[in-house]
């Protein structure tokens, strides 16, 4: 089967789905029934995590959006933002979270009032297609920002929207510049020899070790996460190691933030966003560093700045509330030895013992030793 069928497959399995529930829609008011609409409760109390499956997930419990007096401009933009979705399947189209918000502006009363209110409708439309396989991008919603970047020992084959001819991105030829992670990843084939895959958190650290062609010499891909990594950079890194076999590295600042917003994102999931985890985490990921550890390691005791009282709040939470955390005792011990600590490094903390030291020295020590990566 071909990128092409597999992505028809699922268009079709796309509007099916929401036929079915206009279905049961029209059937209970032909039989003198309010009609109603089962949808995944989004919660944390309908979230459980199991290591063994290696993501945050959605539970059970649902609850039933029916049609009352209170609730027709609800329910009708429910059915409105369905019925949007699929003409965009089927005109092989696509639109912004931002346009869906403006194209409701023609709906007359049941129109959004803010984008808040039409994301709030696409993320009930999500949850519900997702107990079916099918995330936001099936639906043809699109986020407003794109992925991050890649470089290295990678071709992406895409295909032109235009004429859907292959198209090839050889990610090691673009000089000093890089791929851009595409809104929409389902579609793409890769082709590499790499042995694994660098994610990192800063633009400026990926800017490095691309322009001094670190995933040449160690034989790599390198993603750039900007921050959180977005849906598209997450789906992007999920699929390429699970079609070529790949282990993710994760090369983050030493901090709170980057642990439990940044890096358990990439790897576990949210809990606000457990309804598509399972389509977007990537389970199989390590965290390379920067770990507490490689403070006093490599040095950098004086090149780290003091905790705030945030970065504080953010690791006692994690240690009370997270179950990622509690799960990997390895992952509470590093959060305790930090608190203990009281600092924290940035990735750009290496410098301190010369601008390529990252590349020389810090990251050859730490991939020599893979089994001193935190899970």
């Amino acid at each position: 089967m071909t990128e092409g069928d597999a992505q028809s497959e699922l268009d079709r399995k796309t509007i099916a789905l929401i036929e079915a529930i206009a279905t049961e829609v029209r059937r209970s008011i032909d039989g003198g029934l309010p009609p109603g609409i089962k949808v995944p409760v989004r919660s944390l109390d309908n979230v459980t995590y199991e290591p063994a499956k290696g993501y945050f997930e959605l539970g059970d419990a649902r609850k039933t959006r029916t049609l009352t007096v209170n609730t027709v401009r609800s329910f009708a933009q429910t059915l409105r933002l369905m019925a949007t979705a699929r003409s965009l399947v089927a005109h092989d189209d696509f639109a912004t979270k931002r346009e869906v918000y403006y194209i409701s502006k023609n709906w007359g009363d049941c129109r959004f009032a803010e984008q808040a209110e039409s994301d709030a409708t696409m993320d009930d439309i999500e949850a519900l297609a997702s107990v079916h396989g099918l995330s936001r991008e099936q639906l043809r919603f699109y986020p407003e920002s794109h992925g991050g970047s890649v470089a290295g020992r990678l071709a992406v084959i895409d295909r032109s929207p235009a004429t859907g001819e292959t198209i090839e991105v050889d990610c090691a030829a673009l000089g000093s510049g890089a791929y851009s992670i595409p809104h929409s990843v389902e579609h793409l084939g890769f082709r590499t020899d790499a042995r694994f895959v660098l994610a990192i958190e800063t633009g400026g650290m990926f800017q490095r070790l691309n322009n001094h062609r670190f995933w040449d010499t160690a034989q790599c891909i390198l993603v750039e996460l900007g921050g959180v990594p977005t849906r598209a950079t997450r789906r992007f890194i999920r699929l390429l190691s699970d079609r070529q076999n790949l282990p993710v590295y994760c090369f983050v600042d030493c901090d709170p933030y980057g642990f439990t917003n940044i890096y358990r994102t990439l790897k576990v999931g949210s809990g606000n966003a457990a309804h598509v985890n399972r389509f977007l985490c990537v389970p199989q990921a390590r965290f390379l560093g920067v770990t507490p550890q490689d403070i006093v390691e490599f040095g950098l005791q004086d090149a780290t700045h003091p905790l705030q009282a945030i970065d504080v709040k953010r690791a006692e939470d994690a240690l009370r509330h997270d179950p990622f955390i509690a799960a990997h005792p390895a992952w509470s011990a590093a959060i305790r030895q930090l608190l203990a600590m009281g600092v924290r490094a940035e990735q750009q903390a290496l410098a301190k013992w010369g601008l390529n030291y990252v590349i020389e020295e810090y990251l050859p020590r730490k991939l020599a030793d893979e089994g001193g990566f935190l899970p």
